[in-house]
């Protein structure tokens, strides 16, 4: 079992480069020591062969999040160790490649093909199975050399684990009955932002359950997935993937019913939510404080976790205590760390990564805590997974608290103030960097959740995303109307 996974934003500077991958990556035994028990795609695929009593040979895993594009070196590395791996492991029954579906490389037009097409290529006769996240962009061509390929049905992803016992579940099938599913893919021609993508939202949840309906009825595992808006490529959307042991006609009629669906409520699915402007949402959780729960404003727009624009708003107002966790910023942290504990420090804090995230912010803070900072994740979203945010500071601005990482690091669950024995719901309010992940822990938590848009790389009006390998002529909302929605 390999994976490689990241969710690439094209517009970011900033390049995801093999040293990157390297950071994050276990190989071997180190991939069941990290991951068996965890809600993770590994974890999944480890707890069906455990079960089963498989034997696996575990060549990579490695899973950066959503930064910036990933360097060609790194891809093509990474696909001559997974060449070279199944080369090494001798005979085979089966393969889990785990992939995330939006991993974009400016040498690749789809970089989850090139990594199948390049297992395919190394063992032909070998039964390929493709776990995905729910925001990948795919299409007929992506899998055309899988055999099984199924994706998150969530967002937030609570079912990562679920997913990598679904995909190791069906390969197996595949192997001990010699029955091939057919493999399906149909596209609406809609392209909707991450904020919108939740899946307990409405239109789409009750597109969702659609296809739990169809699967009740027949043979097969149905994937609606959401895409990625960041990544421009010519597939950049939503999809459905159907695998249907019924046949490749069963497959191909079920996804393409869905993918109507979808298509046809297209306008409702891009406007699920309202979106508030930052200082319409400041005054709002200035009202709302006292109200005994935080209120959360989500920053969703940000890309890289250094965005500057909600820090100045929160330091601006009068909010009573505020958390800002996990803003990235190497230099700051190191700067705090020089200084130690209790120092006051001036520093530029945040807004490097791109003009659009603001600028860095000059501020004089006092150092609460500096150090490394590891812990595994006690969350649902990826649940027992490692993190390691590297060197760590917590800092204070008067009644405002900034945890500052050297690396990305998801803040969507009470870790960010876990590790620093500190709670949520001690604060008044917290600003968020987050899409949809956030939902799973601050839904039943937040007083009020105010999803706020800034002039950032992710703007929740995907009309203003600069994009020149999609065909903007035939997606919504580019265009009022979209392609037939069969692939």
């Amino acid at each position: 079992m390999p994976g490689s996974t990241s969710e690439s934003v094209t517009a970011v500077p900033q390049v995801s480069t093999r040293a990157d991958f390297e950071r994050a990556c276990f190989r071997g035994a180190e991939i069941p020591a990290q991951y068996r028990g965890s809600n993770t795609v590994a974890g999944g695929v480890l707890s069906v062969l455990d079960a089963a009593g498989v034997e696996m040979v575990p060549l990579f895993h490695s899973l950066l999040g959503a930064l910036g594009p990933a360097a060609d070196d790194a891809v093509t590395a990474f696909a001559d160790e997974l060449v070279q791996g199944l080369r090494d492991a001798g005979p085979l029954d089966g393969l889990v490649l785990y992939l995330h579906g939006a991993c974009w490389a400016p040498g690749f037009p789809d970089v989850e093909r090139y990594m199948i097409e390049r297992a395919r290529a190394a063992c032909p006769d070998l039964p390929i199975s493709v776990p995905l996240d729910y925001h990948g962009n795919v299409d007929a061509a992506t899998f055309a050399a899988a055999d099984i390929a199924v994706a998150y049905r969530h967002s937030p992803h609570i079912d990562m684990g679920e997913t990598g016992e679904r995909a190791t579940r069906a390969l197996l099938r595949l192997i001990e009955t010699g029955e091939r599913p057919g493999l399906a893919v149909a596209r609406p021609g809609v392209v909707i932002p991450s904020i919108l993508s939740a899946t307990a939202l409405e239109p789409l949840a009750s597109l969702i359950a659609m296809a739990r309906a169809e699967e009740a009825s027949g043979d097969c595992d149905i994937s609606v997935m959401g895409g990625f808006a960041y990544a421009d490529s010519a597939n950049t959307g939503m999809s459905v993937i159907c695998l249907d042991w019924q046949g490749q006609q069963a497959a191909q009629e079920k996804a393409t019913r869905l993918s109507a669906a979808l298509q046809a409520a297209r306008a409702a699915l891009s406007d699920a939510i309202p979106i508030w402007q930052m200082d319409a949402a400041i005054a709002e959780a200035a009202r709302l404080r006292g109200s005994g729960a935080p209120v959360v404003i989500l920053e969703h727009a940000d890309r890289m976790n250094d965005s500057t624009h909600g820090l100045r708003a929160v330091l601006d107002a009068d909010l009573g205590r505020v958390m800002v966790p996990f803003l990235l910023d190497p230099g700051s942290a190191a700067a705090a760390h020089a200084a130690g504990a209790g120092a006051e420090i001036t520093l530029q804090l945040g807004g490097k990564s791109a003009p659009e995230t603001g600028g860095p912010l000059e501020l004089t803070a006092r150092v609460l805590w500096t150090g490394e900072k590891r812990f595994n994740v006690s969350g649902r979203y990826q649940q027992g997974a490692p993190v390691d945010l590297g060197l760590t500071a917590l800092v204070e601005v008067g009644p405002v608290r900034i945890s500052i990482t050297s690396h990305f690091a998801f803040a969507v669950d009470g870790d960010p103030f876990f590790i620093f024995d500190e709670r949520p719901e001690d604060y008044d309010v917290i600003l968020l960097r987050s899409k949809t992940h956030f939902r799973d822990y601050y839904t039943p938590l937040a007083a009020a959740i105010l999803v706020t848009d800034t002039p950032d790389l992710g703007p929740a009006d995907v009309r203003l995303v600069r994009y020149t390998q999609l065909d903007t002529g035939r997606v919504y909302p580019r265009c009022a109307e979209t392609a037939d929605p069969t692939e």
